[in-house]
């Protein structure tokens, strides 16, 4: 269960009324020793209830890149079914520039997480390239270099499945990247590999912008095998305060993709961050992304109430620092969670997908653990 930290409040109480240990909420919640609770604040306690239900079955899935902190990806690890590594891109010749993925790849199979290898257009400077993208689309010699070259890696290094994450992609290479899905489908399955495909957050077919226009749901949902929907950075870092994953917003997107995909394809995409930005906004100024728990410690430091929007459910507050600047944060917490998670059975998709695991969350793990049994294997 949650509990809301109320003025005066101490951990040694709630520990008291919930039956739990001051031990137990500090790991269960990632609370430092000497770190005060703030008065709006979100806990996860145990149950008393003491009942027992039969929990729904849910594929969890979560993007890590290789630099992740080695207790950052233990936390998360027993709680996933498949762990994408990001990411692997390509030449001009079709080699691979690939990730220094090894102790990843071995801490997943010590677990039995499938890894799965994700596929971008990102350039030199890891930005999503549109005109590299073209190139792979458009030339099939590259193409069939590319797709030799990963599925001698999917094969030698023990992944399951490939992840194509290509964003931006403009109108004219629709059809191109159509056809490059479906060619990856075809030998990807003549290996025993899957292909999951990654989806901009759309409500609607002919939704216009370069972020949405390729990405078409009823083409791409008829190719991949599962397919992640990218339902979060409504609240983005050059954008307006607000929530990063608005519960209605999400509705939404799943709602119009059941319309064009199977729900059993669906993973609903979730954030593992939240944003810090200076008000009043001005677009000039771009908002600092930070972890749910340094949200926390930052409301804690700055005596800020954190408050709850039930419209969008998602936590937030201000805060004046020392400069004198006002600030306003949004981020994720354990009623946040709890609320995206609850979408999986309601619409009845096949799982979730984290981005990204970079960062520490002890009560997703907690509340995860609590509310489903996780799907061992495809």
């Amino acid at each position: 269960m949650i509990y809301v930290v109320a003025p005066g409040d101490t951990l040694s109480g709630i520990a008291r009324l919930s039956g739990s240990s001051v031990a137990q909420l500090q790991q269960d919640n990632g609370i430092l020793p000497d770190q005060p609770l703030v008065p709006g604040q979100a806990l996860v306690v145990p149950d008393r209830d003491g009942t027992a239900s039969e929990k729904p079955l849910l594929s969890v899935g979560g993007y890590a890149y290789p630099h992740i902190r080695p207790g950052v990806l233990q936390q998360a690890l027993p709680f996933l079914t498949t762990l994408s590594i990001f990411s692997y891109g390509f030449r001009e010749d079709g080699t691979l520039v690939e990730p220094p993925a090894r102790w990843l790849l071995q801490q997943a199979g010590e677990v039995g997480a499938g890894a799965v290898l994700v596929l971008t257009s990102t350039d030199e400077d890891g930005n999503f390239s549109s005109q590299r993208a073209a190139q792979l689309f458009r030339d099939r010699v590259l193409q069939t270099q590319v797709l030799d070259s990963l599925l001698q890696v999917l094969i030698e290094k023990g992944y399951v499945g490939l992840d194509a994450d290509f964003e931006y992609i403009p109108e004219t290479d629709r059809d191109a990247f159509f056809a490059f899905l479906d060619n990856a489908r075809e030998r990807l399955h003549q290996y025993g590999f899957f292909l999951q495909v990654d989806l901009a957050p759309k409500t609607y077919a002919q939704q216009p912008g370069l972020l949405y226009v390729a990405h078409d749901y009823a083409v791409i949902g008829s190719i991949a095998d599962t397919v992640l929907l990218m339902t979060y950075e409504w609240g983005y870092s050059y954008g307006p305060p607000m929530a990063i994953s608005p519960i209605r917003s999400m509705r939404t997107v799943i709602e119009y993709a059941l319309k064009e995909i199977p729900a059993e394809k669906l993973l609903l995409g979730i954030p593992n961050y939240g944003y810090d930005w200076q008000i009043p906004y001005s677009q000039s100024r771009k908002a600092v992304s930070i972890s749910n728990q340094y949200a926390v410690s930052l409301a804690a430091r700055y005596y800020a109430a954190i408050r709850f929007d039930e419209s969008v459910q998602a936590p937030w507050f201000r805060y004046v620092d020392e400069r004198g600047q006002e600030h306003e944060v949004w981020f994720e917490d354990a009623r946040s969670i709890r609320a995206k998670l609850s979408l999986v059975p309601e619409y009845g998709l096949r799982g979730v997908g984290y981005w990204n695991l970079m960062r520490p969350f002890p009560q997703n793990w907690v509340i995860l653990n609590a509310l489903y049994h996780i799907r061992e294997g495809l």
